[in-house]
Formats: C-alpha cells, structure tokens, sequence
C-alpha cells in the first residue's frame, strides 16, 4: 500500500506559472569576499612592511658595518628617534618637506589650467593625442629620465653652452647639485600624476553648470573660480596626494640631481641601510619620514576644509523677504 504525500505551498509564496520549472534559490556567497584581494595585497605588502620597519626603529642595534646587522628587538627604546633628529640630519627633513610642498604646489599651478584647457577647450577628437603626450615620459624608465636631466643641467652641457652664446648668462649653467636641480627634477617627474586626475575632474563637470551661472550674470572668471574649480576639489587632492606622497621618498632625483646640497630624507635612509648598514636608525628615519607625510596631508585637510567653508559661504545667496 502506497502513501502519496502531498505538499502545502507556502500562501506567502507566488505559485510557479503553469509550463515553467520552479526557481531553484541560488546561495549566494558573502560579500565581503570580494575584498579579499584588496585587503591581501594590503596587509603583505603595507601594513607587514611598516610594521617590520617600526619594529626595527624601537630596537636596539647590537652590530654595525656589516653586512647582515643584528638588530634586538628585546630592548624596546626610542634612543633611535633621538639620534635620527640629530643636528646632522634635521635639516635633510626640513629640506625634503619643504621640497616636497613647493614641487607638489609648483605641479598644482602648472595643471590647474593645462588640465582645464585640455579638458574644455580641445576639441575631443585630439585629446587623445595630447593625452599620450602627456603620458610620453612614463614610457621611459625613471631612472633614465632624471639622467637626462642631468645631462640638460650639466655646467658644461647643451642648455649651458646656448644660455651663453645668446648672452643669457655669463658663466656655466649653476644648477646641478643643487635644491634648485632637484625642483626641476621632481616637477618634471611627477607633473603627469597631477594632471591626469585634474583633468578628469575637469572633464566630468556637466557644461550645464557652467552654462547656469554665466546666464545669471557670472563672468569667466567668476564661473571659475566658484563653480567649476569646486567640483574639480576631488580631482585636485587626488593629484597632490600622487604627488606629494612618493616625491617625500625620493631617492633617484634627489641622488642624482641633488648631491650633498640637495640631498633628501629618502638618500638619507638609504645610507643607513645600504652604506652603515644601521638599519635600526634607517628604520627611525623612515617612521619620522611616515609622520612628516602624516602631519602634512592633516595640514592639507584642514586647509582645504577651511577652503571649502569660504567657498561655501561665498556662494551662499539671501534671499529678501516675502512682503505680506
């Protein structure tokens, strides 16, 4: 004897329609999975290596001048900070963060209207070309390219022997080796990172806006300066911190373009892990370098929360009051 059992459909469920196959429910796998790649390249290759490198800094280094140096990790000081602000060293960190603002600064300048022009005013059939243009010099090796330059600010080179047939200058071309050497170099190197996202700002502003304001009597310059550049902010910090960030570390241009008067906190650290093998030092110079780049982008936040509430209170409109 056979039992038939029947099944009761939920009521709160639709019914299947007559002819097609019941919806079989999918399990859906949790969505913090796709962040798993992100947060592994993460913690391997940032949050271990700082980590590692701020257990260095409170070690204490037991050798020194060799090749592989012991450092101890089981007496915790930070005798190693002290020396790194040693009067020898204090101001290659003033010089790297003064460098590093005046070359991010000199970047924003250059971009703001190139970007601008490039974005509004080219016709789109040729942005393209000139966006390659822009993008030309990361097709070379960095290292080459800070070679060229030292090459063009060489006393006895090109520029230097031009500058002075045409009466220019009177003397050698003074700027290799120097701070000013290294401005050059840096701008040169890192102007595309700042120009690449000032023009996608720029790019992705709706002509509309831009139409509004002039119809209700602002001028160009006005449009500007309260509408377009407002919306371009994002694009703008996005470009300084490209800039600032790695131009804090470097070491190729300062190295080659710098020597003794342009050296910068990024030759520094190479010396004490490469030269002195002192990696304990090395290691507090590159935590004080971290919180030099720290203090700065909070400076840059609050300059540009300060910004935004000017712009905000300039923009703001009173209207009169209804008359009864």
């Amino acid at each position: 004897m056979t039992t038939d059992t029947v099944e009761t459909a939920d009521p709160g469920s639709a019914a299947p329609a007559p002819g097609k196959p019941a919806k079989r429910r999918r399990a859906r796998s949790p969505k913090f999975l796709l962040a798993i790649p992100a947060w592994t390249w993460f913690i391997l290759f940032f949050a271990l290596p700082v980590g590692l490198v701020l257990l260095y800094s409170l070690g204490e280094q037991v050798s020194t001048f060799v090749q592989k140096p012991n450092v101890s990790p089981s007496v915790w000081s930070l005798d190693n900070f002290g020396k790194a602000f040693d009067p020898a060293y204090a101001p290659i960190f003033w010089r790297t963060l003064r460098i590093s603002i005046t070359g991010t600064f000199i970047c924003l300048v250059i971009s703001v209207p190139f970007a601008y022009w490039l974005a509004t005013k080219v016709s789109p059939k040729w942005r393209g070309l000139l966006l390659g243009l822009v993008l030309v010099p990361f097709w070379t090796n960095f290292l080459v390219r800070t070679i060229g330059w030292q090459l063009i600010l060489a006393p006895n080179g090109f520029v230097s022997q031009k500058l002075q047939d045409i009466g220019i200058t009177s003397g050698d071309l003074a700027l290799l080796y120097t701070q000013t050497g290294v401005q050059i170099g840096v701008v040169y190197n890192y102007l595309p990172l700042m120009i690449l996202p000032l023009y996608v700002a720029f790019e992705r502003i709706d002509p509309a806006l831009t139409e509004a304001s002039k119809d209700l009597g602002a001028n160009r310059l006005k449009t500007f300066v309260q509408v377009t550049m407002p919306l371009a902010v994002p694009g703008a910090i996005a470009g300084m911190l490209l800039v600032f960030i790695p131009l804090m570390g470097d070491y190729i241009t300062a190295s080659l373009l710098g020597g003794a008067k342009g050296s910068m906190a990024g030759v520094l650290v190479a010396e004490q892990f490469l030269n002195t093998f002192n990696w304990s030092r090395g290691a507090a110079m590159a935590v004080i370098m971290i919180g030099f780049i720290l203090a700065a982008l909070a400076v840059f936040a609050g300059i540009g929360l300060v910004l935004r509430a000017i712009v905000r209170a300039r923009r703001r409109v009173s209207l009169p009051e209804a008359v009864a």
